[in-house]
């Protein structure tokens, strides 16, 4: 068995000014472009024979090599992480997420996650999602904070993903927006995809997948608005993009404008007032707030609610003292 991923690229003859590890990027869509700057930095990517740096820029007719070593089987270790357990049968359990923890073990990110602290409290999940992901039906950003559901057996896990495939499930978030939305309620249909510059990223692309979501605004500030957020499908970073693509990112989103970006359309008070906020919220406030669905073994409806989280709730209460 190979242990390594061997690519070969030839650089078009009409290729304009690129680093090499954002050419290549478009060319090995598995791999984010940091997993890329790694590789480059251990020496296993050549340009004409010749080991290259991650700034070189590619010249046209350029023969580029790239070893990819396949990653090592990693043992997940239990790991005694505090989890806020909402609900929890002999089939399933529903977890309050908290903002900052990522999911499941993956590239950099092998200990501290969801899995590593379920892995230590219940020990027995399902084994659909792989070595890495037992018990995960979906996911959460590692900056989104909120419920999720973790199947305990295969048979409750397939049951879920079927749920969640079919769009049965009943998934609602709460965000703070930047600005003010022109409507109270809104749909927006777009197609997703990775974008081939950074595969970190999420773009609205033509050729992607079909990505629906509906908003409703709850409580609108100067700058700022409170929505409520129905997914009618569940793409990567759905919500976030969605809401930047409607010129609304989720305030404090590093990944999709917003931040500082936001900042320069201000008046200096409000400038004032909008970098004191962002000082205290450092992630995406995005809070998965409902999750509905149907016990695969008991056939009966679930509703969860969870309130916000401590950041979230005091971001808006100062949005609200703002106001008065």
């Amino acid at each position: 068995m190979q242990d390594e991923n061997l690519f070969k690229v030839v650089v078009p003859p009409n290729q304009s000014r690129e680093r090499l590890d954002k050419f290549l990027a478009q060319f090995i869509g598995s791999l984010s472009r940091a997993r890329l700057q790694k590789v480059i930095s251990e020496g296993l990517v050549l340009v004409d024979g010749t080991p290259a740096k991650a700034s070189h820029i590619v010249l046209p007719e350029q023969k580029i090599d790239v070893c990819i070593p396949k990653p090592k089987k990693v043992d997940i270790l239990p790991e005694n992480i505090p989890l806020d357990i909402v609900y929890e049968d002999q089939h399933l359990l529903v977890v309050n997420k908290a903002a900052g923890m990522v999911v499941h073990p993956a590239f950099a990110n092998y200990t501290g996650t969801l899995v590593n602290a379920l892995m230590y409290y219940c020990g027995d999940l399902s084994s659909v999602g792989g070595r890495q992901r037992p018990g995960i039906v979906h996911r959460l950003d590692k900056g989104t904070s909120g419920l999720m559901v973790v199947a305990k057996d295969d048979h409750t896990h397939q049951h879920l993903s079927n749920q969640f495939k079919e769009k049965t499930t009943e998934r609602r978030y709460w965000a703070v927006a930047w600005h003010r939305f022109n409507k109270n309620q809104g749909r927006v249909e777009t197609y997703l995809a990775r974008s081939p510059k950074d595969r970190k990223r999420i773009t609205v692309q033509p050729d992607g997948k079909l990505a629906i979501t509906h908003y409703t605004v709850l409580e609108a500030f100067r700058n700022h608005t409170l929505v409520e957020l129905k997914l009618e499908t569940g793409r990567t970073h759905q919500i976030r993009v969605h809401l930047s693509y409607l010129g609304h990112p989720v305030f404090g989103d590093h990944e999709y404008g917003g931040r500082t970006r936001q900042l320069g359309s201000l008046s200096n008070l409000d400038l004032q007032r909008s970098t004191g906020l962002l000082d205290n919220m450092p992630r995406q406030a995005l809070h998965a707030r409902m999750l509905g669905f149907l016990h695969p073994v008991k056939n009966e409806h679930m509703r969860f609610d969870s309130s916000l989280p401590e950041d979230m709730q005091l971001l808006l209460d100062r949005l609200r003292t703002e106001m008065a």
